[in-house]
């Protein structure tokens, strides 16, 4: 808090000074924050991170906040997202689930049948993680075939 609150001042002087132009460039730079700054519930060195009981998750690389929180909903019951760490086993830009003949964007496969990937996050799936469309594709382009997914109650 006393951070933003500094940054805040500096931008302000900033934009007194110099112009809004040069303070607006300045707060342009994306924020990253380590994992345990930000509240991640996940231990260091998995590159997404799940917590069940908040529909939230986080993607991460060296140990800093890349996104997140983002909303997320994740298995309704009867279909209940497993809580555990996994790899992720591999990616479909287009996968149809073969099962529910649903469409499942954006794709990345961690435990089996169940992935992070395009959907409603105000409805509950059959135990994927569903992701908003932008936030699916970032998904989709940071992680690879082995990174780590832990997923927290």
């Amino acid at each position: 808090m006393l951070l933003r609150a500094v940054v805040l001042l500096v931008t302000l002087a900033a934009t007194s000074a110099l112009g809004s132009g040069i303070a607006a460039a300045s707060t342009a730079a994306p924020r990253v924050a380590s994992a345990a700054a930000a509240g991640v519930p996940c231990r260091v060195g998995v590159r997404a991170c799940v917590r069940l009981s908040t529909n939230q998750a986080w993607l991460m690389r060296g140990g800093k906040v890349l996104t997140g929180p983002v909303r997320v909903s994740h298995g309704r019951p009867g279909f209940r997202t497993p809580p555990g760490t996994f790899r992720v086993s591999f990616l479909d830009q287009d996968h149809i689930s073969t099962v529910y003949d649903q469409p499942m964007p954006y794709s990345v496969f961690f435990n089996g049948d169940i992935a992070f990937h395009q959907g409603s996050v105000r409805s509950t799936s059959h135990g994927c993680i569903h992701l908003s469309a932008a936030t699916a594709r970032t998904f989709f382009g940071e992680l690879r075939p082995g990174d780590v997914v832990q997923v927290v109650r």
